[in-house]
């Protein structure tokens, strides 16, 4: 198994990563790290029915996820690992899960979060949670799509929210 992307975007699986990002990085798995979405059953039939059949989805709890990407079934597999917050990127890493870099990608906006990007908002709990990620070595940046120029997220950092 090999990541090819992992992901922050707080809408998951939807058009831009299914039509932008997986053929970017030819990824044929996209596996979904998040507790709510795996407990929803509706949510993860809605997923289901976006997917392209010649990609396998597989949505996990944070905790499955480290066992389900070293399960034998995507061991040839290029996996598009999708988180929805940074909390959730952070705690998968605990559970055991390496990636070497992260995308941000959409981090909505919500009270307590200033806007750094149209689609990356952050508060305080984001910004500790990203540092403690790169702490580990992985390398993070911004790149909302393909085609943008991808850029360290400590720049965004440095320019302020608004």
């Amino acid at each position: 198994m090999s990541i090819v992307l992992a992901r922050i975007d707080s809408r998951l699986v939807h058009g831009q990563v299914l039509e932008a990002w997986v053929p970017h990085v030819n990824a044929d798995c996209i596996v979904v790290a998040n507790d709510d979405v795996a407990a929803a059953s509706f949510q993860c039939m809605v997923m289901q029915a976006a997917i392209p059949s010649s990609i396998k989805l597989i949505i996990g709890t944070l905790e499955e996820t480290a066992s389900i990407l070293s399960s034998a079934e995507l061991l040839k597999k290029r996996v598009l690992l999708l988180f929805a917050t940074s909390e959730d990127a952070l705690k998968v890493r605990a559970f055991g899960v390496e990636y070497p870099k992260l995308n941000l990608g959409n981090m909505h906006s919500s009270d307590g979060k200033d806007r750094y990007t149209c689609t990356i908002a952050l508060d305080h709990e984001d910004i500790e949670k990203l540092q403690e990620i790169e702490m580990q070595g992985v390398k993070i940046v911004s790149q909302c799509v393909p085609a943008d120029r991808e850029q360290s997220w400590q720049k965004l950092i440095r320019s302020g929210g608004r």
